[in-house]
């Protein structure tokens, strides 16, 4: 007959301090892992694979946007994270993940979201700790965008409550242009154009647009 080894809350609390992970699930995975540390690790880690799979074909509408710009003010950088529910896209330690993800890509210089996952955060890449995440808090997580504007100017403006962040890139470095580029980016958050000029509005878009104004002078 084998002895159980004890969980202390002590050890339940250290294993949540390294992964993240709620009590409960802490102490479960000790307990299987009859005290192993490392071992508890994997079995959290499996769950959130195993909660990756399941959830793979569920709506993920929430999420968090985080804009950020570089210290020379030439790039700006763009990472939307989703999840399922708007309690977690609210959540503060999502919020900082989201954040660490971030930073971590301004640092990198990073060009796509591929580019993004590889990365390492802590010991393990962005794209193994989306999974992970996906074991902590039970919804399917995912970085759905990013985004990297190089210019001589730029400027990031992100809408109160983070659901919402717009980008302008300037041809010029003049520091004048940091509040006018900023009321532009708002407006731009508040518009949300289809397209920057005529020449890039979808054509399909743009033939479904003049059929509705023919159709309203039709019927005058």
């Amino acid at each position: 007959m084998t002895t159980a080894t004890p969980i202390s809350a002590a050890d339940v609390n250290k294993l949540r301090q390294q992964t993240g992970s709620g009590m409960m699930d802490c102490k479960k995975a000790l307990t299987e892992a009859n005290g192993d540390f490392e071992a508890a690790i994997d079995i959290l880690r499996k769950k959130g694979q195993k909660i990756a799979a399941n959830r793979q074909d569920r709506e993920a509408k929430e999420g968090y946007v985080f804009g950020k710009v570089t210290a020379d003010g030439k790039h700006g950088v763009v990472v939307a994270i989703c999840c399922e529910t708007d309690f977690v896209a609210k959540n503060e330690e999502f919020v900082k993940y989201g954040e660490s993800i971030l930073d971590l890509a301004v640092a990198n210089n990073s060009q796509s979201i591929d580019e993004v996952k590889a990365l390492k955060l802590g010991d393990r890449t962005v794209g193994d700790t989306l999974v992970d995440q996906m074991g902590k808090i039970g919804e399917k997580i995912d970085l759905v965008d990013f985004q990297n504007v190089a210019a001589e100017k730029v400027i990031v403006y992100n809408h109160p409550g983070n659901k919402l962040t717009a980008v302008v890139a300037f041809n010029t470095g003049n520091d004048a242009l940091n509040e006018a580029g900023r009321d532009v980016a708002m407006q731009v958050a508040a518009m949300a154009p289809v397209a920057i000029d005529k020449d890039d509005v979808d054509p399909t878009l743009l033939e479904r647009e003049v059929e509705i104004a023919k159709s309203k002078f039709r019927r005058r």
